[in-house]
């Protein structure tokens, strides 16, 4: 069973299947506020969130769909992706549509 599956059940629409981008690596943990996902383009990390579809089960105002720069403070063998103070957004979006086609356009 996914990581975000035992964190967040198996009601949590993700709006996505992840299956369709073996590139993205289930990050999810109890405490965090939503599911998240990491990935590695080129030699930077980024991270996938993925808040609850309705607005009022967030906990936080914002896009459903985030991703963000982040850094591996483990090692590759053993990687431990986190967002910082510093992370950037990338990309936002509320739309499982937008964040499909955006993913789509990801160059590895």
């Amino acid at each position: 069973m996914q990581p975000y599956l035992q964190a967040f059940g198996s009601e949590f629409n993700l709006g996505f299947n992840p299956h369709d981008y073996p590139f993205l690596i289930d990050n999810s943990y109890g405490n965090d506020t939503c599911v998240s996902f990491y990935f590695q383009q080129g030699n930077q990390y980024k991270i996938l969130w993925v808040d609850h579809e309705m607005p009022d089960d967030r906990e936080e105002n914002g896009a459903r769909y985030i991703i963000e720069s982040a850094t591996n403070e483990g090692t590759d063998e053993a990687p431990e992706i986190y967002a910082g103070s510093d992370a950037i957004i990338i990309f936002e979006c509320e739309t499982s549509e937008h964040l499909i086609a955006h993913l789509n356009q990801i160059p590895l």
